[in-house]
């Protein structure tokens, strides 16, 4: 007997191309500086992207500098561009709210 089995999500499934991005939120800081960290070194990266919206942008930046300066200090890592954008939803009572939104695109010089 065969079964039709669905493929489990996250399990190739992903985009490869997104593997490289970085979603920064309520996690504790120095996970985030970890993962950017972990894509240059042990994942062979030579572009990650920070992303991060609302109250998150700052310390999506604090993320990147600390990063940059601190652990990654002897692999060249720039900022190639920085991306602010902002992003329209509908609130609980139906009015109409932005939120900011931040990419910072690093790159190994």
């Amino acid at each position: 007997m065969e079964e039709n089995k669905e493929p489990e999500p996250n399990q190739k499934t992903r985009d490869p191309s997104k593997d490289n991005i970085i979603f920064v939120g309520i996690k504790p800081f120095m996970n985030y500086v970890t993962g950017v960290v972990m894509q240059f070194q042990n994942k062979g990266q030579d572009e990650v992207i920070v992303s991060a919206r609302g109250k998150f942008i700052s310390k999506a930046v604090d993320v990147v500098e600390v990063a940059r300066r601190t652990f990654l200090k002897n692999e060249n890592i720039q900022i190639k561009e920085i991306k602010v954008s902002s992003e329209q939803f509908e609130n609980k009572e139906g009015r109409r709210i932005f939120v900011s939104a931040i990419e910072i695109v690093l790159v190994k010089g």
